[in-house]
C-alpha cells in the first residue's frame, strides 16, 4: 500500500503571544503522520491558522462580591491558558473617597490577577472611578483610563464608560472620543475591532446623552464586537449588524437564577478567526481540574445589607392562558422601603420572585404588580406584547401585600 508523509502546518498560541512580547518570529510545529487511502480521520485541515488566538473576558466582581468567586476564576483562567485575559470593569467595590480602603481593596484585587500566567487589561467600572479621588488614584496606578492596543492585526479599544466619573448614565467624554477618532483613523486596515467598557451605554434610555452614538459612528465603517458588563446579566444584542454583548458576572452580586435569567458566572473564551470572533461562556461551575479539585482560595466576600424576604408566588394569564416569558415585577409603593422584585413567567403561567438570591421572596410591605412581555427590535430597543396598563407602576390596576412568615400565593389574569 502506498504510504505518503504528510507535514500540516499548525500555529500555536502561545506562540503568538511570545512573539507579540519578545519580537521573536512564532515557532510554528508540525504535525507528521503517515497517510494511506484509507486513513481513521476525517481529514488533516487542522483547525489553526497563523493569524488564530485565544483570549479570555472577565466580568463584574463587585456590588456585593462573594466569596472565592473572583480569586477561583484566576486558577481557571491558568488551567485554560489563553493568551491574555480582558476585563469590563466593577474589579474593586469602591464608592469612597477614604484612600485607605481604596488602596488597600485594589492590592487585594491586584493580589488576585498577579496569579496569573498571562497578561491582564484593566478596563475602569462605576465601582472603580465614581469620583474625583478614585479618578486619582487609578491614574496614578495605571496612567491611562483608557487606551489601546493590537494584536494579531486585531484592535482593541478599552473605553471608559464612566469619563466623567458620577454621570448617572454613564459617559464617554469628548476628549476620549477624539483619541479613539484618531486610533481607528491609524488603523483602518487591521481585520477586526473589539470595543470593551463597562456600562452598556447603547442600552441605556438616554444614550444621546451618553456621547456613545458619537463612538458608535465611527466604527460603522468596520467589522467590530463590543463587551460590556455593569448590569449583571448577560444579553446579547444584534445592532447595526454588529453583535454586542452585556456580560454576567465573575463573582459579582448576582441572584444565580440560571441561563434563563442571564444571571450566572462565567469566563468568556474568545477565538479570533479570520472571519471574526467565536464566543463561548465558561461558566464556573463547569470548569474542573485534572483532579476534580475545586480550587480553595482564601478571597473574602462583601457582606450585603438585606431585609427579610417571605416566599412569594402565582400564575399570570391572559384571558386564561399563560404567559409564558413575563416579566413580574413587584414594586414597592414607598420607593424607599423595600427593593424590587421579579420573576420571569414559566410555560405553566408560574411565576416565583427573588429579591437578593434565587426564589428567597419579597421583603413583606405593599407593592405596585409591574407585567410585561418585551420583545427586541433590531435598534437594541423593545416592544411590549402585553397592554401598557400593566406595564408602570402609575397604571397597573394590581396592588398586594405581601404578609411576612408565610407563603403569599398572588393570581394576575390580564385582560
Amino acid at each position: 500500500m502506498k504510504r505518503l508523509l504528510i507535514l500540516a502546518t499548525v500555529s500555536l498560541l502561545l506562540a503568538g503571544l511570545i512573539a507579540w512580547s519578545t519580537g521573536q518570529t512564532p515557532v510554528r510545529p508540525t504535525l507528521q503522520i503517515e497517510v494511506s487511502d484509507r486513513n481513521p480521520w476525517t481529514h488533516l485541515r487542522i483547525n489553526r491558522s497563523a493569524e488564530e488566538f485565544q483570549f479570555a473576558i472577565v466580568s463584574d466582581r463587585t456590588g456585593g462580591h462573594r466569596a472565592k468567586i473572583f480569586s477561583r476564576a484566576v486558577e481557571y483562567l491558568n488551567l485554560l491558558q489563553p493568551a491574555f485575559v480582558v476585563s469590563v470593569g466593577d474589579l474593586i467595590e469602591g464608592y469612597t473617597e477614604k484612600l485607605e480602603q481604596l488602596e488597600a481593596e485594589w492590592r487585594e484585587f491586584d493580589s488576585f490577577v498577579g496569579r496569573l500566567q498571562m497578561p491582564f487589561f484593566y478596563v475602569p467600572g462605576n465601582h472603580d472611578y465614581s469620583n474625583a479621588v478614585m479618578e486619582r488614584l487609578w491614574k496614578a496606578k495605571f496612567s491611562k483610563p483608557y487606551y489601546h492596543f493590537i494584536f494579531q492585526n486585531v484592535l482593541f479599544l478599552m473605553v471608559n464608560s464612566d469619563d466623567p466619573p458620577k454621570t448617572s448614565e454613564g459617559h464617554i467624554s469628548r476628549e476620549q472620543v477624539e483619541y479613539f477618532r484618531r486610533v481607528l483613523e491609524a488603523n483602518r486596515q487591521v481585520r477586526w475591532t473589539l470595543v470593551f467598557l463597562h456600562r452598556p451605554l447603547w442600552a441605556s434610555p438616554k444614550v444621546a446623552d451618553t456621547g456613545w452614538l458619537d463612538f458608535e459612528q465611527m466604527l460603522e465603517d468596520r467589522p467590530y464586537t463590543v463587551f460590556a458588563g455593569h448590569i449583571h446579566k448577560y444579553k446579547r444584542f444584534v445592532r447595526k449588524g454588529r453583535l454586542y454583548y452585556q456580560l454576567a458576572t465573575t463573582g459579582g452580586a448576582s441572584k444565580l437564577r440560571g441561563v434563563e435569567y442571564g444571571e450566572f458566572d462565567h469566563i468568556v473564551w474568545v477565538t479570533m478567526k479570520r472571519t471574526g470572533p467565536v464566543i463561548c461562556n465558561l461558566l464556573l461551575d463547569g470548569i474542573y481540574p485534572e483532579n476534580l479539585q475545586v480550587p480553595d482560595t482564601d478571597e473574602p466576600g462583601q457582606k450585603r445589607k438585606t431585609l427579610p424576604t417571605t416566599p412569594v408566588e402565582g400564575k399570570v394569564t391572559l384571558r386564561g392562558e399563560p404567559v409564558p416569558g413575563a416579566l413580574v415585577v413587584f414594586v414597592p409603593v414607598e420607593p424607599s422601603s423595600n427593593p424590587r422584585a421579579d420573576s420571569l413567567v414559566d410555560v405553566r403561567g408560574q411565576y416565583r420572585l427573588s429579591t437578593y438570591v434565587a426564589w428567597d421572596g419579597a421583603a413583606p410591605g405593599k407593592y405596585k404588580v409591574v407585567i410585561t412581555l418585551r420583545r427586541e427590535r433590531e435598534d437594541a430597543t423593545f416592544v411590549n406584547l402585553l397592554p401598557e396598563k400593566y406595564a408602570s407602576a402609575k397604571t397597573t390596576p394590581f396592588e398586594v401585600t405581601v404578609e411576612p412568615g408565610k407563603k403569599n400565593v398572588f393570581d394576575f389574569d390580564l385582560e
